[in-house]
């Protein structure tokens, strides 16, 4: 068993996770379409999750957010829907950073304490918590009823003839008053409400969360959101004002405090590279002094950032988008062009010396399923993927709730487009569902394809979790090696992962087609690992055995079944 640090992840969004109604209503609302609760993730579901080796639950779409369902009977206030993104709205407005969203709960009143439950379920599962945390935007009718006594609420303060002040939480349109986007229908055509008029009470307006400073945001910006203001005065280059700390600052510190406190173990922050780094380095220093064990995950997109963002921000983990996530997907889909070598100059360039800060992932919320077909279409095309992807380094994988079942996320539910599972809408997702079975969380109702495709999740997942040369091992690419082999293309890729006690050999085919490959490896490898004679392998997915009489003479001949992959124990 390995003593790994290594994160295996399963992001689910508690309001899809547990949601068995079927109906699926363009535009639904809440009644028509349900939605899940924090109590559905039961000690079943949480069980289940824990079989398949995961180490952590990214808990997606917890905190309070604005939405167009209507929770004033319990003294919440309604908001304006012409500034909310879907019926069920956007988990990434944040209406009150001290609350929860009070759908997920079946009591309202004690829905802290459900979510609460929830953490300390998770926890006698073996599992960690991890949960969001939105720091560039807030929406538009932010406002805490429940923030602690004595705190400070974010704008509360502000000056708001000014368009920028250090003191200040927001930025403001001096003047103007802001304007919903022409053409904006929330809700659609049958959803009404007395606040459904185009019209939304602010003045002056505020900036817009993607960077807009005008009281016009159109309809394809982040128009239902407000930016925070972290001391950078957007209109004069950008000059700086961190010293002494803005006020925000310390709101945003208490808030995160708030959550630690409750046995959050880590927080996937939002978007990080629209707040400066220096507030990172900030925060999350100050937060580790009093929780050593906290990790921070960053939504990052610019590689050439990565570094300052890790040792200046102080971040534990990045995704890796733009660099691992994108090659695969490029050789998944058998674009035009696409070729292995992409994904050596992910490690060997764009996180050279920092691999094991990357959070690697085929799915998650943002990106497109890959059962559909503007991704890949066929669940197995993507296997050759999601083995580097969990395999290359010894920083953590993320697997998208659905994604093991091969949820395709046809259509759109309504605020959502095809291909992305929806987290503005309240829906249920239908290949999920089959394994949720009512609530029995069994797969009763999942075809054997589909078995077979989470039993594959499964065993790869457990591989990671218990080998030391997966988890924590050294990493050595072999396409060098191998690239004049006989069998040998660029839609294979191969890698040792190794460990003093411990050898896998990583093959992965992305070709649509067999092949057989001759894999040598380097005398500087032969002579560390000390191989002579006889080598015989297990694959650790298939439990297949393979062997040769001499490695390091004749090699290990193979034949790689069309996109498919091996984990070559030895």
């Amino acid at each position: 068993m390995s003593t790994t640090n290594k994160l295996i992840i399963y992001q689910l969004l508690p309001r899809l996770f547990g949601n068995t109604n079927t109906t699926n209503k363009f535009y639904g609302s809440v009644e028509e379409n349900g939605t899940g609760k924090f109590s559905d993730i039961n000690d079943k579901a949480l069980s289940e999750i824990a079989k398949m080796g995961f180490t952590h639950i990214f808990y997606t779409g917890v905190v309070e957010h604005a939405s167009m369902t209507d929770y004033s009977q319990f003294g919440i206030k309604t908001d304006d829907p012409d500034v909310v993104k879907g019926r069920a709205g956007s988990p990434y407005a944040i209406k009150d950073y001290y609350d929860v969203d009070p759908g997920l709960a079946v009591d309202v009143k004690n829905r802290m304490a459900e979510y609460e439950a929830l953490i300390t379920r998770t926890h006698t599962h073996g599992m960690q918590v991890i949960m969001d945390f939105v720091p560039n935007h807030v929406a538009r009718t932010y406002g805490s009823d429940v923030k602690p006594a004595g705190a400070r609420d974010i704008g509360q303060d502000d000056d708001n003839t000014r368009a920028f002040s250090p003191k200040n939480d927001f930025y403001y349109i001096c003047g103007q008053p802001f304007k919903v986007p022409g053409g904006y229908n929330p809700g659609g055509d049958g959803f009404t409400s007395p606040l459904k008029d185009g019209k939304f009470d602010e003045n002056p307006a505020k900036a817009t969360g993607n960077d807009v400073f005008s009281a016009s945001p159109t309809i394809n910006d982040w128009f239902e959101t407000a930016k925070l203001n972290y001391g950078v005065d957007f209109s004069d280059n950008k000059k700086t004002y961190f010293d002494p700390p803005p006020p925000l600052w310390n709101k945003l510190y208490d808030i995160l405090d708030f959550w630690a406190q409750k046995g959050i173990d880590g927080f996937r922050c939002d978007m990080i590279e629209y707040v400066p780094v220096e507030f990172w380095g900030w925060l999350i220093t100050k937060l580790k002094a009093k929780y050593p064990a906290l990790i921070f995950i960053g939504e990052a997109y610019h590689y050439s950032l990565y570094n300052k963002y890790i040792f200046d921000g102080k971040f534990d983990y990045l995704y890796d988008k733009t660099g691992l996530y994108d090659a695969v997907k490029a050789l998944v889909r058998s674009q035009l062009g696409a070729n292995t070598w992409a994904i050596n100059n992910v490690w060997n360039n764009e996180t050279k010396g920092i691999d094991s800060h990357m959070l690697r992932f085929m799915e998650n919320h943002d990106e497109e399923r890959i059962a559909n077909v503007v991704f890949a279409g066929n669940p197995w095309y993507a296997v050759p993927g999601m083995i580097v992807t969990a395999t290359l380094s010894t920083g953590p994988v993320m697997v998208y709730s659905g994604q093991e079942v091969a949820e395709p996320a046809n259509g759109s539910m309504g605020f959502s487009v095809n291909a992305h599972t929806s987290i503005f809408d309240y829906c249920g997702v239908p290949e999920h569902q089959k394994w949720l079975n009512n609530g029995h969380y069994d797969g009763g109702q999942l075809s054997p394809d589909q078995k077979n495709l989470r039993s594959f999740y499964s065993t790869l997942l457990n591989a990671v979790k218990n080998s030391d040369a997966l988890s924590n091992g050294e990493f050595y690419e072999l396409m060098c090696a191998n690239e004049r082999q006989p069998g040998f293309n660029t839609q294979i890729y191969l890698y040792l992962r190794y460990t003093d006690k411990q050898r896998i050999l990583v093959i992965a085919n992305f070709n649509r087609s067999q092949g057989q490959l001759t894999v040598i490896l380097p005398a500087d490898l032969i002579a560390k690992l000390n191989l002579t004679g006889k080598a015989e392998f297990t694959d650790l997915l298939t439990g297949n055995k393979y062997s040769t009489d001499d490695m390091a003479q004749q090699g290990l001949n193979i034949t790689l079944p069309p996109t498919s992959g091996v984990l070559l124990a030895f």
